[in-house]
């Protein structure tokens, strides 16, 4: 008998229970990587809640989407539930394996997880192409057999809630604006910036790795940005000071805000890494780190710090759909916009009094176009990916669309490790046109120094007081009139860039 659209009431307590299982999926992966609690145990989640990801329970929430946006979000929530349940075991080995597994190079055992740290540490040219071929070699023989499985499961998943693909199941579940307008935006913009990359990157990596762009291998990319020379510049010590600052100028006060909790003890097993856990939005967000320096440390804390915000000022009077779900670009563009204060020049002398930070932000200007290249190939490729009859006839796709878009060779065997689930690549995308779009706004409005002026600040708390009610597209129309725009981020990089 096939499932009728649920009532109203039904809804209702739907998202009650949806709203209680992220919220114990948060807590779990908050006391897991903060170092408070040796295991990380979401089985015993997922079984409590295991109702809200049922075939006929998603296939019934799919009924009622009618183009009202918060019931379309809740389908959205439960297709993507749907999912990781089928994939749980997957996820589970393959992370086990990423934990077990290591490599050997010149007699030394590097775990495999932390293969990247060395490549970006590692000075010896030849010894970071061993460690790439190995670690490759690891993915492809342990990690793929299981990726290509999820791969399939979830195809097969997609059918079975009644779509020809997952492509097509996304087509319904986020407007074309995510989607196939998206990827029109990326083709141009892998265009238009082609040359302006080639130049930058070319300069970057003949200044850090002593070869040109033509040169440089897929091995060489970590020691690229690793860039230990500005270490001293950015000193454990002086993170969270100047966090503080930066949000004080704007009119908050970190310390004294009740619903955040900065948890910055050190604990040996605690994530090196800073995160954000919503747990409870507004009312309890936690900001996690270990200061270590550095600055893509401090890139970190302040990307985290966006997102704190963002959640911390969240209206309570949303709904769940509105505070927990939503446009994920909102809130990495928020995250975004504190991030990028990090090599701004401005802000980098008034804080850290920084020398040549004129250099630094072109070599921030290379990196971010370096990554959103990277990004419009991989959206561009996981359209084509999710809509294949046989994925495994991806692979040389990949490494085609990704090492045109870099101008750097890829490796094929990360075809499938490189998808993250339900198109969260769009959010990512359109969180840097967002990010670069406001960011001129605000530079237009209150002048360079946006950062310091307390009506920015003002304007900047009733935004994140909307939570995730609006989608990026929405909200920067309803801010600055203007459409979301991939071509800003170019903009941007070329205001840097000499």
């Amino acid at each position: 008998m096939p499932p009728a659209p649920p009532s109203d009431r039904e809804l209702d307590t739907y998202r009650e229970q949806a709203d209680r299982f992220i919220a114990e999926l948060d807590e779990e992966f908050y006391l897991h990587y903060a170092g408070l609690k040796d295991t990380f145990d979401l089985t015993p989640i997922y079984e409590r809640h295991k109702n809200l990801t049922e075939l006929d329970q998603v296939q019934s929430i799919g009924l009622a989407v009618n183009g009202g946006a918060r019931v379309r979000e809740l389908w959205r929530f439960a297709c993507e539930g749907y999912f990781g349940d089928l994939t749980r075991d997957h996820a589970e080995k393959v992370a086990e394996l990423e934990a077990e597994l290591s490599v050997t190079v010149n007699g030394d055992e590097i775990p495999y997880r932390m293969v990247r740290p060395a490549l970006a540490n590692e000075p010896d040219r030849d010894k970071r192409r061993e460690l790439d071929t190995r670690a490759n070699d690891v993915l492809d023989e342990h990690m793929n057999p299981l990726n290509l499985d999820a791969a399939r499961v979830v195809q097969q998943g997609a059918r079975d809630l009644g779509f020809a693909n997952y492509l097509e199941l996304y087509r319904k579940a986020l407007p074309t604006s995510a989607l196939d307008d998206l990827a029109e935006q990326c083709r141009y913009f892998l265009d238009s910036t082609e040359n302006l990359y080639e130049d930058a990157a070319d300069k970057l990596f003949r200044a850090r790795v002593g070869v040109s762009l033509s040169e440089a291998q897929r091995w060489d990319v970590p020691r690229l940005f690793r860039a230990p020379e500005w270490d001293e510049m950015f000193p454990a010590d002086r993170m969270v000071p100047a966090l503080e600052k930066t949000l004080a100028d704007l009119g908050i006060d970190l310390q004294s805000q009740e619903n955040v909790t900065l948890d910055l003890d050190e604990r040996p097993n605690k994530s090196p890494r800073a995160f954000c856990a919503p747990i409870e939005v507004p009312d309890r967000v936690v900001l996690v780190m270990q200061p270590i320096g550095g600055p893509d440390d401090w890139r970190a804390l302040f990307h985290e710090g966006g997102h704190t915000e963002h959640f911390a000022h969240t209206s309570r009077d949303l709904s769940m759909e509105e505070k927990r779900l939503g446009d994920n670009a909102v809130t990495e563009g928020w995250a975004m916009l504190l991030q990028h204060l990090t090599d701004e020049p401005a802000w980098l002398t008034g804080m850290l009094d920084f020398a040549r930070p004129s250099e630094y932000a072109v070599e921030g200007a290379t990196g971010l176009l370096y990554f959103v290249r990277r990004y419009a190939a991989k959206l561009l490729y996981e359209l084509e990916f999710h809509a294949a009859e046989d994925v495994t006839t991806m692979q040389a796709r990949y490494a085609e669309l990704l090492s045109d878009a870099l101008k750097i060779e890829v490796t094929p065997a990360n075809y499938l490790a490189d998808i993250d689930s339900g198109f969260y690549v769009s959010s990512y995308l359109r969180s840097w046109a967002f990010e670069a779009q406001l960011r001129a706004y605000l530079k237009e409005k209150f002048g360079t120094r946006w950062f310091a002026a307390r009506d920015a600040g003002f304007l900047l708390r009733e935004l994140w007081g909307e939570g995730q009610r609006m989608r990026a597209e929405e909200m920067l129309k309803e801010v600055t009139g203007s459409t979301l725009d991939m071509e800003a981020v170019a903009e941007r990089v070329r205001e840097v860039l000499p």
